[in-house]
């Protein structure tokens, strides 16, 4: 996939309506709506501030939750559009619908150096199955499309990829620096590149993997996914996460490694507990011998060192996914090390979103990071090596 897009800077938006696709996608009090964390709102700021200096009339779209294509007054991007006002410290015209009468009517009006937000795109069924006619509906309010929601490239909806079948279409700077970080990892990386991967499911980064054998120098496994790998190597798990049919795949992986010359670590000691609780007490074992009554919580002193020794003169490193049971204080210190580790090292650093982002924001480390990741399953299908639609379809530079 080319990653070498045009972005905002590229093109004349002076007096011009512009439809920029953001990531609004935020989450909220159950019982009173309020928005619990604005991240998501903020990180948006530079393109529309931007495109509003610029002298461009900003229609915002978003999507919030999953209505599946019903109004649902829980899911209204209202509360949205007061907190944007506020960041922004200008009004927010809210529309009441995507591509209705109000919308229509008040994209019509929008002067220069205004901004409006249309309501939940999806409370329109359409716009998750990519429909063109939706698509030209939010088409035909603007003359030029902005995509900067990269939480939703992975997907080809109506708003992320669709209006760029009729209208000019760039990035704005989170996507453009998600293309030129984590492409350029990717495509031209600083050597060694060494791909830290935990979380729970080897089924779930089985791309990755496969992708990162053809570029990395180093893998590293660990998290829930490590104790597969381990059974694939003839060792015991007791009652870890263990995914039987994907031993072939690991045995596969790790011959593969061998055969490329990729070196592939795995955790060496590990802290299991009786039961998945945060209470358990932690006990220490060797990996490759887990008892049978016992199930393993978070990576060991031993394999702290040796990932924290492989990371250390790394020219780059993605991380994707925790070592271990983070969000259980007494089987957070692999997760914490390692971000540690990836804190003091000179490398680029580029934590994958999700859990990993999560992680490194709770423990303390994210401003340590050369680069922190707007999405989850979209830098996941980077990782892998999928064209992305809702960035195969912007302009090349």
């Amino acid at each position: 996939m080319n990653y070498n897009k045009k972005t905002v800077k590229d093109l004349d938006v002076k007096g011009k309506k512009v439809l920029c696709r953001c990531d609004f996608n935020v989450p909220q009090d159950k019982a009173t709506g309020a928005i619990t964390d604005d991240k998501r709102i903020v990180a948006a700021l530079p393109t529309l501030k931007y495109l509003l200096e610029q002298g461009a009339a900003v229609i915002a779209c978003s999507h919030l939750g999953k209505p599946k294509g019903e109004r649902k007054e829980s899911l209204t991007l209202a509360p949205v559009a007061k907190r944007l006002s506020e960041l922004l410290g200008c009004e927010v015209i809210f529309a009441n619908d995507t591509i209705g009468e109000d919308a229509k009517a008040k994209a019509a009006a929008l002067q220069p150096g205004q901004i409006m937000l249309l309501e939940n795109l999806r409370f329109d069924i359409r716009e998750e199955k990519n429909d063109p006619e939706f698509a030209k509906a939010l088409a035909d309010m603007a003359e030029v499309y902005v995509s900067d929601a990269f939480g939703t490239v992975h997907r080809a909806h109506a708003s992320t990829a669709g209006v760029a079948a009729y209208l000019p279409a760039v990035s704005g700077f989170l996507i453009e620096k998600e293309l030129e970080i984590m492409g350029g990892a990717l495509a031209n990386p600083k050597r060694p590149l060494v791909a830290i991967l935990g979380g729970a499911k080897v089924s779930s980064k089985i791309g990755v993997i496969n992708n990162l054998l053809d570029i990395a120098d180093t893998i590293i496994i660990g998290g829930g996914m490590a104790y597969t790998f381990i059974k694939a190597m003839g060792g015991t798990v007791g009652t870890s996460l263990l995914e039987e049919d994907r031993l072939d795949y690991c045995k596969e992986m790790m011959a593969k490694a061998k055969e490329k010359g990729v070196k592939f670590l795995l955790p060496v000691d590990t802290l299991c507990a009786a039961e998945f609780s945060a209470d358990a007490t932690p006990e220490l074992v060797e990996t490759m011998a887990i008892p049978a009554d016992r199930m393993g919580m978070d990576i060991g002193p031993k394999t702290i060192e040796l990932f924290a020794d492989a990371v250390k003169d790394a020219g780059t490193v993605i991380w994707n996914g925790p070592m271990g049971v983070f969000e259980f204080p007494a089987f957070a210190e692999g997760t914490r090390a390692l971000a540690k580790a990836l804190a003091e090292t000179n490398a680029i650093t580029i934590v994958g979103g999700g859990d990993s982002a999560a992680a490194v924001a709770q423990l303390g480390f994210a401003d340590k990071m050369t680069h922190i990741s707007t999405g989850g399953g979209a830098s996941l299908e980077f990782l892998e090596g999928k064209e992305l639609p809702g960035v195969a379809c912007l302009l090349d530079k």
